[in-house]
């Protein structure tokens, strides 16, 4: 789908406020309410915009922990790579997960109220040899310094960045 300068800002405002109302964001691209919110339906259908979520204080829900594990698979055959990917997606704890390139597999972003939940769980981790997992690097987030809230957005007819 071809993103328009109108479109890309759309894309800003919501991403910024998924509250906004149809009303403001209208009046911010310089169209009618209904030409808006026919444009955010396209861009919801598309899948452009995948969803709407709520950021939570972390410290609203108490103390908790946050951890990188780098981790590393003894067994790279796809059924072995699909049972840990399933695993990481059903745990709880695992607010994110990446497949990365370098000396880990994996990239997990996990969140626990303390650290003995988080050496449990990890441990079980390792006692279930399905998971093929060789090696576990912990690396505890000591302070947040900025937390994703969203991707940049591109202006309109600017050359996406070239790494």
């Amino acid at each position: 789908m071809q993103l328009d300068r109108a479109d890309l800002k759309l894309l800003d405002l919501l991403q910024r406020d998924g509250r906004t109302t149809v009303q403001a964001l209208s009046e911010a691209i310089h169209l009618s309410a209904r030409a808006t919110l026919n444009r955010v339906r396209k861009l919801e259908a598309a899948g452009v915009i995948e969803g709407y979520r709520t950021l939570i204080s972390r410290s609203a829900l108490g103390e908790q922990i946050c951890v990188f594990a780098e981790i590393a698979l003894k067994d790279q055959r796809q059924a072995a790579i699909q049972r840990f990917e399933k695993r990481m997606a059903q745990t709880t704890e695992v607010v994110a997960c990446y497949i990365v390139s370098g000396r880990y597999d994996y990239l997990v972003r996990i969140a626990c109220p303390h650290l003995e939940q988080y050496h449990r769980l990890i441990n079980d981790w390792l006692d279930d040899a399905s998971l093929g997992i060789e090696k576990i690097v912990t690396n505890i987030e000591l302070q947040t310094i900025k937390e994703f809230t969203g991707f940049p957005i591109p202006k309109a007819g600017s050359k996406p960045a070239r790494g």
